[in-house]
């Protein structure tokens, strides 16, 4: 089972906010600086996170983003659910329809190989993801004030 690019920098950003609190809360574009990303693929992904309640955008003068409580408590394997969308494994109907498609069990199997990678990751929460040694390498890279401080 692989990730998309997006469902991991959306993981990793959920990440980067939820190590930070206080102060200026980090813009998009040093988000995506720090994650090594292009500015124009972090913002879908805030955009996203946003319309998801999971992260608060704020724009002008004292703006920035910042990591809701559901963010921190949102659930690693309902995230990558979320963000991977409907669909298998493999494509069967494609442009060319497999032959198989009508009696397969190797897609059945895949498909319950892909829930059972999700169900790992359900009890994992965002703010379980930065524990430490996470947490500290995180708020050195971000050059961010640790959460609660």
């Amino acid at each position: 089972m692989r990730l998309t690019r997006f469902t991991d920098v959306a993981l990793r950003v959920l990440m980067r906010l939820a190590v930070v609190e206080g102060g200026d809360p980090p813009t998009t574009r040093e988000v995506a600086a720090t994650m090594r990303v292009p500015y124009t693929h972090a913002a879908k992904i805030v955009a996203r996170l946003q319309h998801l309640g999971l992260v608060e955008a704020r724009r002008g003068r004292g703006g920035g983003l910042t990591l809701t409580g559901a963010g921190r408590s949102a659930s690693v394997g309902a995230l990558a659910r979320e963000l991977e969308g409907p669909g298998d494994v493999v494509e069967c109907e494609g442009d060319t329809p497999c032959p198989l498609r009508s009696a397969c069990v190797l897609r059945t199997a895949l498909r319950d190989a892909q829930e059972a990678f999700y169900a790992t990751l359900d009890p994992v929460t965002v703010g379980d993801l930065v524990a430490s040694p996470t947490g500290p390498l995180l708020i050195g890279i971000s050059g961010g004030r640790p959460a609660g401080s």
